[in-house]
């Protein structure tokens, strides 16, 4: 008995296919498209993504050498972007140009900016369950902007979609949304149960969304709404033909791609470790038994992931692709780029032999040179979208050893970040005491090491070269029957792990140092914006 994981990140949509132990027997993918019309919008199209999905598990299934009746359950995890479709399931354009494919809202749209803060201005009782402060990344924030800005379209999407449930229904035609989603995304409050009881109308109404209360507009965002890996149906005629499998095959309430992360991972650690899913972005969820607010981190969502269990998600808006930028902003990349492709290396693998080069130690390199990392906004747990990334203490060094410091003082501001929110939940009560990575992130050596050492804690991480992938399988072994739930599911196919401890000692002191200089920088950043406000 086999399952399959189809996991749809930022850039690709990527499938894997698992036995009943967990085991990776093959993956396949496909980079999928985004447009960027204006300065932090960020579009995609669900009709690419889908047929990248096809792509990626025809290739997975031809690969591992299985039969396609082999495979009894499948899952989905994908990015929290928003999807329009009419009442015939049409897709309804985002794009100012009306392009016709695009109907995504992709995440990390920062459209929606003043929308997020006039609601959180305006208050309500779900905000209590973001950390006080509702992100534009979310979906409220970006249905009041399109409500305002593209009414016609707005009253025209009869159904608005979160993405991995969008997933789901192309699958096997369930309209029925994850608990993962509603809760995390939508302001849906779990705890009062799964029968639409929490949707809270009178904020809706207060935050001028009135079309989306009552029955009529809860079908709109979610009127069924089901616990992850809940069987919601087989894959249809259609969705079977075009993805090159049985029709009927077992498919289960989907996760956002963070969450099949963190499903994937804590099985390799315990519920006392912090998930780090760390990509394009990065989340940090913690599992908790009694409901933790801590101001600025997403959450307490209540079964979001696990059944009975809260969650809180801290997160950082830019991580790989802060790395990917501050490299290519460099004069000095370009040179190194080639020579990596002609070696058939990452860039980073250049740039880590050459800071071994640079001195016996070389996370303490960075003395002079600090960078602060919120250059697409602090997620958490300052909640504050509006912050830019900074570098202090460059020189007239433009060659390959100022990249290479640039990259070091990323990875450890990255770090940083991390540390902050780690400090900010256990404050609240949550009990941490290491932290599980997934990702692409997860392959960065330096960057394990940094994150261990700035933040003092082992740092797990799953020998599977695929977690994400392996949480949506999950999903697809409860959805089947072969697993009894998500935590058994867990236990069952857990990947065995190698752990980077903390050395402690003068690096620990270092980087205390360096996490001063952090926080001492953002403080600076909002004083140079009162500044120029009041100008």
């Amino acid at each position: 008995m086999n399952f399959i994981g189809i996991d749809v990140g930022t850039g690709s949509a990527r499938a894997g296919v698992f036995d009943a132990e967990g085991n990776l027997l093959a993956s396949g993918g496909r980079e999928i498209a985004m447009w960027r019309p204006r300065p932090d919008w960020a579009q995609q199209s669900s009709t690419d993504i889908w047929e990248a999905i096809c792509t990626a598990v025809r290739e997975a299934v031809s690969t591992s050498g299985i039969r396609p009746a082999e495979v009894a359950g499948l899952g989905f995890d994908a990015t929290c972007s928003l999807v329009l479709a009419d009442a015939d399931d049409r897709p309804v354009s985002v794009d100012p140009g009306e392009a016709p494919e695009q109907d995504i809202l992709v995440w990390m749209d920062h459209r929606a900016l003043s929308d997020a803060e006039e609601i959180n201005a305006i208050g309500g009782a779900p905000l209590r369950h973001v950390g006080e402060a509702i992100s534009p990344e979310m979906q409220m924030p970006k249905l009041r902007w399109l409500q305002r800005e593209m009414p016609e379209r707005f009253a025209r999407a009869a159904h608005l979609w979160d993405l991995p449930d969008w997933l789901v229904w192309r699958a096997c035609g369930s309209r029925a949304r994850s608990l993962c989603s509603l809760v995390c995304k939508w302001t849906y409050l779990g705890h009062l149960g799964l029968g639409g009881e929490g949707w809270d109308d009178g904020f809706l109404s207060a935050i001028g969304l009135e079309a989306l209360t009552g029955p009529g507009g809860h079908a709109r965002i979610g009127a069924e709404i089901a616990a992850p890996g809940t069987r919601l149906g087989g894959l249809t005629a259609q969705a079977a033909a075009e993805l090159g499998l049985p029709e009927g095959i077992a498919v289960g309430a989907s996760l956002i791609d963070a969450y099949a992360g963190a499903l994937g991972t804590l099985g390799a650690g315990s519920t006392q470790s912090l998930a780090m899913i760390a990509g394009t972005s990065t989340c940090h969820i913690a599992v908790t038994g009694e409901p933790a607010y801590v101001p600025g981190v997403w959450g307490p969502y209540f079964g979001a992931l696990l059944p009975g269990l809260w969650i809180n998600e801290g997160g950082q808006s830019a991580a790989g692709a802060l790395i990917d930028a501050m490299l290519a902003r460099h004069g000095a990349f370009p040179a190194l780029r080639a020579e990596a492709m002609a070696a058939g290396q990452h860039p980073a693998a250049l740039l880590d032999t050459r800071l071994a080069e640079m001195g016996k130690e070389s996370a303490t390199l960075t003395r002079a040179r600090h960078v602060q990392p919120d250059a697409h906004g602090n997620r958490s747990p300052l909640a504050a979208p509006w912050r830019r990334g900074g570098i202090d203490g460059i020189t007239l060094d433009t060659g390959r050893d100022d990249l290479a410091l640039d990259y070091l003082a990323t990875l450890q501001a990255l770090a940083y970040g991390t540390r902050h929110i780690l400090d900010e939940m256990r404050a609240a009560g949550a009990g941490i005491g290491s932290i599980v990575v997934s990702g692409g992130l997860a392959k960065n050596a330096l960057y394990l090491r940094e994150t261990a050492d700035a933040c003092g804690v082992p740092v797990i991480v799953p020998k599977t070269p695929e977690p994400v992938l392996l949480g949506s399988a999950m999903l697809g072994a409860v959805a089947a029957g072969a697993q009894p739930s998500l935590g058994g599911a867990m236990r069952a196919m857990a990947p065995a792990v190698q752990e980077i401890a903390p050395r402690g000692g003068e690096i620990a002191a270092y980087h205390d140092a360096k996490y001063r200089v952090f926080r001492r920088m953002q403080a600076d950043h909002a004083a140079y914006r009162e500044i120029m406000a009041a100008s």
